[in-house]
Order: structure tokens, then C-alpha cells, then sequence
């Protein structure tokens, strides 16, 4: 399918999105500081990319029935890529998606305003919430094939693949729900909600995790809210300023021309 830019009417006019021509529930756009939890849940199962994911993951599933691997081979497969996916997600999410090198080419500005700066721009828009599907599927390929090909030939990997696929299914479901307007009622999630809404909203150079913060904490980038007190200003452009622009112009091109540094919803009441 071929992408292709649309600007979002429901939201900031300038902040425009890469997306795919929708069908169904998603010929409207969802924000998830709008939605009760049972809304989310239809129209999580209803996104192109998590049915992609679903789907490939039962291939994978099928292949290694008719290829199994051995009991110890497949069950160290899908350990690896459960343990691998919150390394891997803080590597590519601290030193890729903040690095601050993606807008510097016109080769990757593009790939790097929908996969992370839309995101921050309305960190509650669904569509843009989730992955972009040509930039995950290779990610998860590479990180669990090789790996399973090494542990227990084809088999092995075909286990390892679709235990990434699931994962990061949980992951996106996770993300969505820690955006989603609502406080849960259990301490471990609403830490974990708190965690990822800082780093929305107060300070993005820290908590990188999405459920699991353990790399955070034993490189330095952890945080409680109360512990950093100054607002970062580069919270919602990720450093992506008027200034920057000026040098660097392709992603203030694609975006209507405005680098938006406020409140999301308070843009748009302006």
C-alpha cells in the first residue's frame, strides 16, 4: 500500500500525519484522552497494523508446527524476543527516535516525523500512536530471526518471530492504554502511566520504557516527576525548533510550516 500525506482537520491544521487510506472505523480520527476503554479495544483490533501483526504471527505459529524446532531450541526462541523486546525498544526509542539525527537528511525526515515527532507533537492521536508498519516489521524481523536461526534453525526462528509480533501487539496495546483517559486503579500501572506521561508531557530525555523501566533506571534515565521540576521545553518537538528548522527544513515542510511547542488541546483552542 502507498502512503501518503493528509493533513488532520480534527487536530492542528499544520501537524500533518502519514497515513494510510483508512476503511471502517477509522475514516474518522481517534484521540485517546476521548475514548473509554471498550472504544479502544474495538478499534485496536480494527487497525491495519495489529491485524498485520496478528496475521504474520500465526504464520509463524503454523510454520514452526510443521518445522518445529526442539522443546529447548523454540522455548529459548520465544524467551529471547519476550527478554530482547524492552532492550531493544529503549535502544532504538533513546538513541534512534530522540536521537536527534533522523530530520537531518531528507532520506530519513520523513520516516522520523511519523514514527516519533507526530507522536510527540499529539502524544493521544491513536493513528499516530502506533508504529508505522514499514518501520517495524523489518525491526522485528531482524532482531528475532537471526537469533532464532542461530538457537534452532528456521523453526526456531519462525518461534522467535511470532513471539516479537505478539510483543510488540502487548507493547502497542500497553501504549495505548497508558494515553488512554484514565487513572488505574492498580499502583504498579498507574506508576507505569505516570512514568510514560512525563515523559509526554514534562521532560522527554528520560523513561524511554513503555512497561518496562529497568534499563532507565541502570542507565541514568529514570525519573519521578518530582525529581526533575523544570518543564522541558522541547517536550512536544523534541528539540526540533524554529532554529533547527532553518538548517534542517524538511520536517517544518511536511508540517504545514509551524513547529507546535504547546499543549496539544491548548493549540488547538488558540
Amino acid at each position: 500500500m502507498r502512503l501518503y500525506w493528509k493533513a488532520d482537520q480534527s487536530s492542528e491544521k499544520s501537524v500533518k500525519a502519514a497515513v494510510l487510506p483508512k476503511s471502517g472505523i477509522w475514516n474518522r480520527s481517534h484521540y485517546l484522552d476521548r475514548m473509554t476503554l471498550r472504544e479502544l479495544v474495538v478499534a485496536y483490533f480494527q487497525y491495519y497494523a495489529i491485524q498485520a501483526y496478528l496475521v504474520l504471527a500465526l504464520a509463524a505459529g503454523v510454520y514452526a508446527f510443521y518445522n518445529p524446532p526442539t522443546l529447548v531450541a523454540g522455548t529459548v526462541s520465544a524467551v529471547f524476543a519476550v527478554i530482547a523486546y524492552p532492550a531493544i525498544w529503549y535502544a532504538l526509542h533513546r538513541w534512534v527516535l530522540h536521537g536527534q539525527w533522523m530530520w537531518k537528511s531528507p532520506l530519513t525526515a520523513a520516516t522520523w516525523k511519523r514514527i516519533h515527532y507526530d507522536h510527540h507533537q499529539d502524544p493521544n492521536h491513536l493513528e499516530i500512536l502506533f508504529g508505522a508498519l514499514y518501520t517495524t516489521l523489518p525491526t522485528i524481523v531482524v532482531a528475532t530471526v537471526p537469533v532464532g536461526w542461530l538457537i534452532g534453525g528456521p523453526g526456531a526462528a519462525a518461534v522467535a518471530l511470532s513471539a516479537g509480533l505478539l510483543m510488540t501487539c502487548f507493547y502497542e496495546f500497553c501504549h495505548c492504554i497508558q494515553h488512554l483517559s484514565y487513572k488505574p486503579r492498580a499502583k504498579w500501572l498507574a506508576d507505569m502511566k505516570a512514568r510514560h506521561m512525563a515523559h509526554h508531557f514534562h521532560d522527554e530525555t528520560g523513561n524511554f520504557g513503555i512497561t518496562n523501566f529497568a534499563l532507565d533506571k541502570a542507565l541514568g534515565t529514570f525519573y519521578e516527576r518530582d525529581q526533575r521540576p523544570a518543564k522541558s521545553p522541547s517536550v512536544f518537538n523534541l528539540g526540533y525548533s524554529e532554529e533547527v528548522a532553518k538548517t534542517y527544513p524538511w520536517v517544518k515542510e511536511m508540517s504545514g510550516g509551524i513547529i507546535a511547542t504547546g499543549h496539544p488541546r491548548k493549540r488547538q483552542s488558540a
